[in-house]
């Protein structure tokens, strides 16, 4: 696949995107499945939140055009190659995407939420996709991981569905996040020979892209669980096919590194809440956009700035994917210090001033608007 053919992906995701954004934005409106102002958020007038259905259908659309160009046009790839994966792949993606449509419409409990998480990274594990391996950092060489890869690779895929769910708090937040990482896991893959993950990184940027014209600040629409979760579920099953799958590349630290920012705001808002005493699961004003608005920078500056430091990131998990042990542990650790000393100066361990209704659950696109 050359360069030329990932960028028509892009390009068919993309245009099905934005094409199907305003009549996703229309019938939402029609029927009342919009996310109303309220004296914690920041925008004053309802707002659609079902706009991850134009992501998805964004993607399908890329990734059925590759796949019919395999089939009867002779395109060089390799979904038709692994079929059998590929669709449980795919059958994973849509159950993540219909438990947050669900989520969107009748606002679900964290455990149902979770429980359909669940399910879904688990028919991606049936299909043959799991962690069965890491990188030993200390002696070089591999670790097998044997049954414990199971249970790993479900922590993986719900830890990736839940952080991008997280940090979508700001208008083009999470698709720009999700972007920027895709756009790695797609440069990594395509060196890698893993053609089918480098075409669903690059269907998956498409969808970002075509979706980011409605979605960044002012945004018309809201991407909702429906998108924040498929973003996240996506990211984690193409590093799965692509950035782990070769031997090469298979330590964990690269695809988390790639998405360090929204892993690095979970972890600081889970040991900001059990600091204070606070139920994990409650939402909270916590978060690093929100201590960035509060250092009185403005919705664009704050998701710019976000923007920045993620791109420096998955430039790191690019750059230490060959380097030697020694080279991959001081680069980790000099980002690692960046990143602390950010959170030292943004306050992210300190508590919220402001705290969401606890019957909100965890937070989503239609629930942590930033004030």
């Amino acid at each position: 696949m050359s360069p030329k053919h990932y960028l028509a992906m892009v390009a068919v995701a993309a245009v099905v995107t934005a094409l199907l954004t305003p009549l996703v934005r229309y019938l939402s409106i029609r029927y009342g499945l919009v996310d109303s102002p309220n004296e914690r958020k920041v925008h004053t007038t309802p707002i659609p939140r079902l706009g991850g259905i134009a992501i998805f259908a964004g993607f399908l659309a890329a990734v059925g055009v590759e796949a019919l160009g395999e089939a009867y046009f002779g395109w060089g790839g390799a979904l038709l190659d692994s079929s059998s994966t590929i669709l449980g792949v795919i059958a994973g993606m849509t159950v993540i995407f219909l438990v947050g449509v669900v989520d969107d419409i009748v606002s679900l409990k964290p455990g149902p939420k979770f429980a359909g998480q669940l399910v879904a990274a688990s028919i991606i594990v049936a299909a043959g996709l799991r962690v069965d391996f890491v990188g030993n950092p200390l002696g070089g060489g591999l670790i097998a991981l044997g049954l414990l890869g199971v249970p790993i690779t479900l922590i993986y895929v719900t830890g990736f569905t839940n952080v991008i769910n997280l940090i979508d708090g700001l208008d083009g937040l999470a698709a720009g996040v999700t972007a920027i990482a895709a756009t790695s896991f797609l440069v990594l893959a395509a060196q890698g020979n893993r053609l089918e993950a480098a075409a669903f990184a690059a269907a998956l940027i498409g969808a970002c892209i075509g979706f980011l014209g409605f979605n960044f600040n002012p945004a018309s629409i809201f991407m909702g669980d429906s998108g924040a979760m498929f973003l996240g579920f996506a990211l984690a099953t193409i590093s799965l096919l692509g950035v782990m799958k070769s031997v090469a590349a298979i330590a964990l630290a690269v695809p988390l590194l790639i998405i360090g920012v929204p892993i690095f705001d979970t972890a600081s808002a889970i040991v900001r809440r059990l600091k204070h005493k606070r139920p994990i699961q409650e939402a909270d004003k916590g978060h690093i956009h929100h201590r960035l608005l509060g250092r009185g920078f403005d919705q664009r500056q704050t998701v710019l700035i976000i923007y920045v430091w993620s791109a420096a990131l998955s430039v790191g998990g690019y750059a230490v994917r060959y380097a030697p042990t020694i080279m991959k542990l001081g680069a980790f650790l000099v980002l690692t210090l960046l990143s602390a000393l950010m959170a030292y100066w943004l306050g992210l361990f300190e508590a919220a001033h402001h705290h969401v209704d606890e019957e909100d659950g965890v937070s989503s696109d239609s629930e942590d608007r930033a004030q």
